[in-house]
């Protein structure tokens, strides 16, 4: 009998999940027919590059997590990234070093006011141009980024100075507790202020 019922519920349990599957699936496939383009969907890859020492050494990372708030669909590639609202949450964050991503977190970050996600909106100027709207640290900025489609790739670069979103004291933390880390061949430490954005979304 306990043979039987414990078929009887794995049965059950199989049958759910196949069910919500397929709602997921078949979600997504409406979606895709409401707008052929859709940034929740593509795969999202956000990198930046960071500097240390006076010889300006990039320290690359990544965020692994991206929210689309608002937006994000379209009939073209262009469509669907223009008015688009997004959230990256800090924690995502990911330097191929744990260390050095808990510092960033926690001395970085972590000193910033409000600063637990990123937030952000894209708009698109013309056909190689755009702002992307960043709020960090409390403060909301335009940062004018360029961009390439080819195909279903869109890729974006921009330069941003972290002292633009009153960010100084934030980068004083993070230089302390990263002295000897962030010394060069002069003996001086050094974080930079500016960091280098290259995102990309590839879409199905």
């Amino acid at each position: 009998m306990r043979k039987i019922v414990y078929v009887f519920f794995v049965g059950i349990s199989i049958i759910i999940t196949l069910s919500s599957c397929k709602s997921e699936s078949k979600k997504e496939d409406a979606d895709k027919v409401a707008a052929p383009f859709a940034l929740k969907y593509a795969k999202n890859d956000i990198h930046f590059t960071a500097y240390k020492t006076s010889e300006k050494i990039p320290v690359g990372g990544q965020f692994s997590k991206i929210e689309i708030v608002s937006g994000g669909t379209g009939n073209s590639v262009q469509e669907a990234i223009n008015n688009t609202e997004f959230s990256i949450p800090v924690s995502s964050i990911l330097t191929k070093d744990s260390s050095r991503d808990y510092k960033i977190k926690k001395f970085f970050f972590g000193v910033m006011s409000n600063t637990d996600l990123l937030s952000g909106k894209l708009l698109i100027s013309d056909d190689s141009n755009g702002i992307a709207k960043i709020t960090m640290n409390g403060e909301t900025k335009d940062v004018p980024f360029t961009y390439t489609i080819v195909d279903k790739i869109f890729n974006m670069q921009a330069t941003i100075d972290v002292n633009n979103w009153n960010a100084s004291a934030a980068l004083a933390s993070l230089n302390k507790v990263c002295e000897d880390l962030h010394k060069g061949s002069d003996g001086v430490s050094v974080t930079w202020s500016e960091v280098a954005l290259n995102i990309t979304s590839t879409f199905n």
